[in-house]
This record gives structure tokens, sequence and C-alpha cells, in this order.
């Protein structure tokens, strides 16, 4: 797939591609799981949605397995420069005056010249900031130190520093022409940064973390350091938008050494830290409605969503009739002739299933496919059900979980509709005179204006118009200088740009890409110097060059969801900027074949060895590693990371084709249905969720005989997601639902976000009869103006040439 329609970049080379295991040739595949295990089979997934994973593994994930050897290193160096000063003492031991010396000690160390030296200084920086853990004896006193050091590097002004060195790297012309010519990039290539990133990304990660227990002076410096670290005090920009510089730098293919992972991780930490993650989001919302005089929210989604239970849809009295006639004819198959019975018997069970389920998805005709969601569509011979204790039943709820929404634009289509059939005209948007209406009508237009919801985004568009309408008369519009408004500010001249990065990187990253395609060499701060000699070595590589990817995906789908989210809370046409230059970028059918694997497989990855994950690697001695502890991986139910990723994803998918008829029909177009209802096999509530709400919106758009042969989805959409009412999503008969104008849609809301774009944030090109003239005399004349001093020697000559001796018509001047 090309992404943003530029497929150029590096590929990866022949050396590297041998160092990693390939997939398509059945090398290190790790506890794969059948196709064929529906809702039936897996239990329900005890995974809750968050910001971030514990902060553990978010710690691991920063680094490689190949960069293990580093930790011993960074030791070395801090060791080397402490012992100069301190000969007797651990760190640990000396106290808080003591410590803060040897801090700025440090500090004034990374403003040597030379090279080697600064880098010692960086390591021995980044060894407090791993904890000093070689004077630790378990993994919470290791955190206890990281959390104590990185505060005290805070403190002393390490950050600033550290922006400054990061910044003479990016521009390190030297290292990015030797890195071009390379036929083999690896980790050696990009030592410094994957050094200075390592410690930015620990204070961020560090810091972020907010702990109740804190001393009153650290959480002035937390707060200190969140808006230092969202506004433009480091290098005259957020630090967010220089890490999104380095992403288009690499991907265009001008520094292809760098750690691109890192520096993913370091800006999802960043804007996370400085924005606010789902709760903050969820707070800010309830303040903008308070300040626009608009009612609360109807329900907290977030809670709504996490008490949600993963449900199989029930099947319906035909499907046990056609089941029941099936089982029938097996049987009487199997006594006109026992050998057949014998043969199955032998076989795998699942073996059918899942070459009819390849067939099914390999089927262009989309009202074909029922993939084997759920147990009683599957033409096999059903076990006995497994009895459970009273505890374990599914207890169905009263209600619905979600609060019905209508919009005005629904309640002014009903009258429309209305008046037009029992009055025979129309008043347009006027929905409060229902003169001539049948009480029937008056019933459901006040039952439609119970449940009105306006929204934030209704407003914004609605104060839009009027700036736009009344430039001069609306006045000056106040623009809150929050995080998020000075991000968008500083990303908007290149964000096209960083959206395409962005998606490149999500390619080349995900699952479903084969090496040959991959148009960017990802792998840089994974692979190692030396090609592996031994099978576990390789085996060993393979499980992190899995991971990496891994990483790289939920750091990807984090930052755009976060993105999106804030944005549309700031400004609706911030939001729809950066979605609409999504979608010209291929987002919507990249996401998709993200979604085209074995999903269940990728969620139950087990891409780790968790005895080489940080901080456990550095305060316990290591196992020795055999190819069956490798193969077995962690005792995990699921992937964090990768559920993570996934919900993201659908998440983006959702805030892409709301409401949006034209970007619909692409899910119509590339065949989502099947993709998405075999995500369904996923027994996580808020997955089922965002698939079925994907289903929702273009059931419209499937035809009568999809929506026949699907009616168990039909039955989840209606338990599950949130119902609008008149929204006729179920049928065919809605006028949204006619395929026009979905360009001219497009092109409507491209010419508004250009206004918006235009009016607030490009002053160069305003129109010159609407900018201020000062027309006082006084202040004109009274300017100081310093002149040249050649002008002044030569004053009466200019004046006699200039002024005398040219004739002026006045009358002509003045009119």
């Amino acid at each position: 797939m090309d992404v943003g329609g530029n497929g150029g970049g590096l590929p990866v080379n022949n050396k590297q591609r041998a160092m990693i295991p390939n997939k398509s040739r059945g090398e290190f595949a790790r506890n794969p799981r059948k196709d064929s295990e529906g809702l039936s089979e897996s239990p329900d997934l005890e995974f809750e949605y968050a910001d971030t994973d514990k902060w553990a593994a978010e710690l691991s994930e920063l680094y490689s397995y190949t960069e293990g050897p580093e930790f011993a290193l960074n030791r070395k160096c801090f060791e080397e420069e402490f012992r100069t000063h301190v000969s007797d003492k651990k760190w640990t031991e000396l106290d808080a005056a003591q410590h803060r010396a040897h801090a700025m000690r440090l500090l004034d160390g990374l403003e040597v010249i030379a090279r080697e030296k600064r880098l010692k200084v960086a390591r021995a920086i980044l060894y407090m900031a791993q904890g000093t853990f070689a004077e630790c004896s378990s993994e919470a006193e290791v955190q206890h130190w990281m959390r104590y050091n990185v505060f005290l590097l805070l403190d002393v002004g390490t950050f600033s520093a550290l922006v400054e060195l990061l910044n003479m790297e990016i521009d390190n012309s030297a290292a990015c022409s030797s890195a071009v010519r390379k036929p083999a990039i690896s980790l050696a290539d990009s030592t410094d940064l994957r050094v200075l990133l390592n410690i930015m990304y620990l204070m961020v990660e560090t810091i972020q973390q907010d702990d109740p227990a804190d001393r009153p002076e650290w959480k002035i410096i937390r707060e200190t350091f969140r808006t230092e670290l969202g506004s433009s005090l480091y290098n005259n920009e957020p630090v967010s938008v220089m890490l999104f510089g380095m992403v288009t730098k690499f991907c265009s293919g001008h520094a292809p050494h760098f750690p691109m992972k890192k520096v993913l991780l370091l800006l999802w930490k960043s804007i996370l830290f400085t924005l606010g993650g789902f709760e903050e989001l969820q707070r800010i919302k309830v303040h903008k409605r308070e300040e626009l005089g608009l009612p609360p929210l109807p329900e907290d989604s977030i809670r709504v969503i996490r008490s949600m239970r993963a449900a199989s849809p029930p099947a319906s009295a035909s499907d046990l009739i056609e089941q029941q006639q099936k089982r029938a004819r097996r049987e009487h198959k199997a006594l006109i002739k026992q050998d057949n019975l014998d043969a199955f018997n032998e076989k795998d069970p699942y073996k059918a299933d899942d070459s009819r389920e390849d067939e099914d998805d390999n089927d262009d005709n989309d009202n074909s496919i029922e993939t084997e969601t759920f147990p009683l569509e599957r033409d096999e011979v059903m076990p006995p059900p497994v009895p459970h204790p009273p505890s374990e039943r599914v207890s169905f709820p009263k209600g619905l979980p979600w609060a019905p929404k209508v919009r005005e634009k629904d309640i002014e289509n009903f009258l429309e509709s209305s008046r037009s059939k029992f009055i025979g005209y129309t008043l347009g948007s006027d929905t409060d005179t229902v003169v001539g209406l049948p009480r029937p009508i008056h019933e459901s237009i006040k039952t439609l204006k119970q449940h009105k919801y306006i929204s934030i985004a209704e407003i914004q568009i609605g104060k839009e118009e009027e700036f736009q309408k009344t430039p001069l008369s609306g006045g000056e519009e106040e623009v809150e200088m929050c995080a998020t408004e000075l991000l968008y500010q500083g990303i908007l001249p290149s964000l096209p740009q960083y959206m395409i990065a962005l998606l490149k990187i999500l390619l080349a990253a995900a699952p479903t890409s084969k090496a040959k395609t991959d148009s960017i060499n990802i792998l840089a701060d994974v692979l190692p110097e030396e090609m592996p000699t031994t099978v576990l070595q390789s085996m060993k590589l393979g499980v992190d060059v899995n991971r990496h990817k891994e990483i790289i995906v939920k750091a990807i789908s984090a930052i755009l969801l976060l993105l999106l989210k804030h944005f549309k809370l700031n400004h609706i046409y911030q939001f729809e900027y950066m979605a609409q230059h999504l979608v010209f970028a291929n987002c919507i059918p990249l996401i998709l074949k993200f979604f085209n694997q074995n999903i269940m497989s990728y969620i139950t990855a087990k891409n780790s060895i968790s005895v080489l994950d940080f901080p456990y690697c550095v305060v316990h001695e290591l196992p020795e590693l055999t190819a069956e502890s490798l193969e077995a991986g962690d005792n995990n139910q699921f992937c964090w990371r990768n559920l993570f990723s996934c919900i993201n994803l659908l998440r983006i998918l959702n805030k892409l084709t709301k409401w949006k008829h034209s970007r619909t029909m692409m899910l119509v177009v590339f065949k989502s249905a099947p993709i998405l209802k075999r995500a369904l096999k996923v027994k996580q509530a808020m997955m089922q969720l965002y698939v079925l709400k994907l289903l929702k919106v273009q059931t419209k758009y499937l035809g009568r005989q999809w929506r026949k042969s699907n009616m168990k989805t039909m039955s989840a959409i209606y338990q599950k997601v949130r119902h609008r009412l008149n929204d006729d999503w179920a049928y065919g008969n809605d006028l949204d639902a006619r395929p026009w104008d979905f360009q001219a849609e497009e092109c409507a809301l491209r010419a508004n976000i250009e206004r918006f774009n235009s009016r607030r944030y490009d002053k160069s090109h305003s129109n010159p009869e609407f900018l201020p003239v000062d027309n006082c005399l006084q202040s004109v004349l009274g300017q100081r103006v310093d002149l040249p001093e050649d002008f002044q020697m030569n004053y009466d000559l200019w004046l006699e040439r200039e002024v005398f001796s040219k004739p002026i018509s006045w009358e002509e001047l003045l009119q």
C-alpha cells in the first residue's frame, strides 16, 4: 500500500533481511491460535483499557533486547565518574546536598566539546535515570531511586541541556550522510541519539506518573515541567514539534539511523503528559460544556465502557433449526459409511473450519460472507455444553447501556417530512411550530427534544460561521493558549507531512506487511552489528524484531488517537484538518489492512522475554535462555500492547468515519464488513463496541441480503451501541444512504477548514482592508527613526534631489 501517494524511502537490505526471521517461511511461529476459535472457546479477556500499561511494562518497552549489554556500560561510566569524587560511599548512602552536587558536576560534563567524553557523561546520567540499579535489591527499590534521581536531574536543569544536545545530533550532517551511504544500519549508528532519547523518555515517563506520596516540591516541579514541555521554552517550539520533525526527516530518507521506536515513544509520552489522557479529556469536556451553557453529559462514557461485558449474540431460531438439520444429515452419512466417522475422529476438528473460513475471507461477494464469529454458525460436531456455576451466569441488563441522542438536524428532518405529509409545505429550520400536525406527532417531537444533544463542535461551527459572516463587527476572537493550541500552531505548517510519515511507519510495522514491501527500514535501533550465529540468537532476535514492531504500532496508534481527541475538543476544525489529511494519506484502507489478519493470533502473541525486561534483568541473576523457554513465552492470556493498539486503531477509524458518508462508503468499498466481523471474536467489551459501531454506520449500505445473513451482528449492535432516535441505520431507506455528493461534501469541509486556518493563523495573508491602521498624526510623527550615518551626512543633497527638484502634483496626490 502506498501511504500518502508516495512510496519512496529506504528498503530493508538483503543483509538485514537475512537476520530477520521470516514469518511467511514459518520461522519461529509462536503459539498460533486457530482462526476458528470463536467467541465460545475464548474466555472474556481481563483487560482494562487505560492511557498506558503498568509503569514497569512501559519502562521495559523502551529498550530492545539487543541493548542489554549497555546496562553494564552505563553503570561503568557512572562509577568511574563517581569514584573520582566519592570513594568510600554508595550513591544511596549520600545525603541530598551531595546528590545535588554530583548531578551538577555531571551536567557540567555535558558541555565538553569532545564527543567521547560527552557520551560517557550522558551514559552516567542515564544510569542515574535508570535508578542506580546496582545498589538496589528489588524492582520496587529501583523504581524508588529512579523517581528520586529523575526529579533531582530535572531540578538541576538537565532536560534543557539534553534538548540542546538532541538538536545537535539531529543537525549532525556527517552522521546523516554516513548512515545514508551504509548498506546496513545497526545499533552502533545511533548510540548518541539512543542515550539522549533514553534519558528524556525516562524523565517524562517517570514524572508523568502521579504519586500521591510525592513531596510538595516535587509536585511543583512536575507541574512546571508539564507547562514547559508543552510551551515553546525549549528550542522556541514544543518538544513534540521537534520530535515530529525527526519523524519526517527519518521517513524522507535523510536520517535512516534515527532510532524511530524511541522517538515515537517519547513523542507519545510528551503528548500524553502535556495534553492529558482520557480522564483529563473527560474533565475538559465537562468543563467546556459548563462554560458554553450546555446540559451535562448523559453519562460518563469511560465508566459505561468499563462496566460493559463482552457478549456473543444469541442464535436465532432459524439458525438452531438449520444446525439440527445439518447434524442430522451428518449422522445419517456416518451410519451409511462408518469409515468416514473414523477418518473424522482422526482429523483435527478445526481443520475443515479453517479451510472454509479461508474461502469465505477470499470471497468477493460480501453478501455471502458469514464468518465463524458465533458457535452455532459452524458446521461441526458441537461439544456438550459445559455446566457453569451460578456465579458465572450472565445477568442480562435491564436497559440499554447508553442514553439515546438526537441532533437538531434530526428534529428538523422529522418535522420537514411530517409537514410535507400532513400540511403540504415546510418551514425550513423552524422546530417550534407544530400547528396543523396530529397529536402523535406532537408527542414524537416532545420525545425527540427531551433527548436532544448539542455537541461542543456544533457551537464551535456556529461561532466560526458568525466570524466569517461579520469579520468587523464580530470582534476579536479570544483564543485560549492552552497546550493543545500551542501544539496545533506548532505542527500546522507541516501537518500533512507528519501524518504521511506516521502512516508510512505504521505500514512498515504492521504484521501484514511483507519485508519486500517495507518502504522504510524501521529496525535501525534493534539490529546488532554482528549477525546471529546460533539458532538461539536468531530466535531471540526474531522475538525482539516482532516486539519492536508491536511497540511502534502501539505508540503511533496512541499518538494519533490522542491528537484527534484533543484537537476535537479544542476546535472541531483542528480535528477535521488532521482527520482529512489522514484520510487523504490512505489511513482507512491501512487500518483495514492491519485488521485483515488472524487478529486472535496477534492479540495472544507472546513476543516478549520477561527475564530480559527492565528492571527485572538488572536486579536478578539471568537464567540461561533456551529455545524451549523462548518458545514458551509468558503465561499471559493476551498481549496488553497489541490489544491496546487494536482498540486505538478502531477508535481512530470511528473518529474518521463518524457522520462522514463519503468515508463510510470507503468502508463499504474496501469490504470491511467481513474483516470487522472477524475482530468480534476477541472477547473484550470495548473492542467489540467499536467494531459494532463501525458495522452499524455501514449497515444501510450493505444490502438486504447481508442484513438477513447477519442478524446476530444486528442484535449485538442493538444491545451495545448508542441509539440515535430516527436513525434508520438498519435499513437503506434513509436519504443519507443515497451515494451522491460525496466529493462535494469533502470539498465543502476542506473549504471551511482552510477559511478557519487562514482567519485564525495566517496573519500574513489577511485582507489589508481589515487590518488595523494607525491614523493618529502625533504617533506617526513621534516615531523615532534611526537613519544611517552616510544618509545624515548627505541629507541636504538627498533633499535637493528627491524633494525640491521633483515636481509634485498635490491635487492628484490628495485624490
